[in-house]
């Protein structure tokens, strides 16, 4: 049985991408965490966020985050603000590995701008496309204290087709299995 694995890094960094063909590749089940959110709440993060609020959002996130934590076997794709708040990065590294997912605040602003992406994210959804990558860039330096205190640090850039996705995943595997 493997601890948990918490694939963290700002949103766009490839955490589903990655993550769900790492699952894949090593025999575990694969969550992302703001689906998982979804599906106990019956109602879509925008909709939790416009509703609820970002503050009750992140309470339900710790929530979840605390649920999925407990369990082996996983990678946990985690929401980018996910280790931002509520002490929840020191529960991640309790709990299992984390890994922080890195790319140029270039990459990750073209990956946010393609249309099935912007308007599913609550913070860019309604912003101009031009004011995405200075966003991005203000976001990254503000997470970075908390993302940098990952145990590992992993570069997501090469996950633009399956084949550079499935050659990237096995990379981090073969990392995590050294870890574990």
């Amino acid at each position: 049985m493997m601890k948990p694995v918490f694939l963290i890094g700002y949103m766009g960094c490839g955490k589903t991408t990655l993550g769900e063909v790492l699952a894949r590749q090593m025999g575990l089940r694969f969550i992302d965490l703001d689906e998982f959110i979804e599906a106990r709440q019956g109602m879509s993060i925008v909709k939790i966020f416009d509703e609820m609020g970002e503050n009750r959002f992140r309470e339900l996130e710790t929530e979840a985050l605390h649920e999925v934590a407990a369990m082996t076997d996983v990678i946990v794709g985690c929401g980018g603000g996910t280790p931002c708040h509520c002490d929840n990065m020191a529960l991640m590294n309790r709990a299992g590995i984390t890994v922080w997912l890195t790319t140029s605040p270039e990459r990750i602003t073209d990956r946010l701008l393609l249309p099935e992406q912007k308007c599913k994210r609550p913070k860019i959804n309604t912003l101009p496309s031009d004011e995405v990558l200075s966003l991005v860039v203000k976001e990254l330096e503000e997470r970075a204290p908390f993302y940098s205190q990952s145990r590992l640090l992993f570069d997501s850039t090469d996950i633009e087709t399956a084949r550079a996705t499935e050659r990237t995943a096995r990379r981090l595997a073969a990392i995590l299995k050294q870890e574990d």
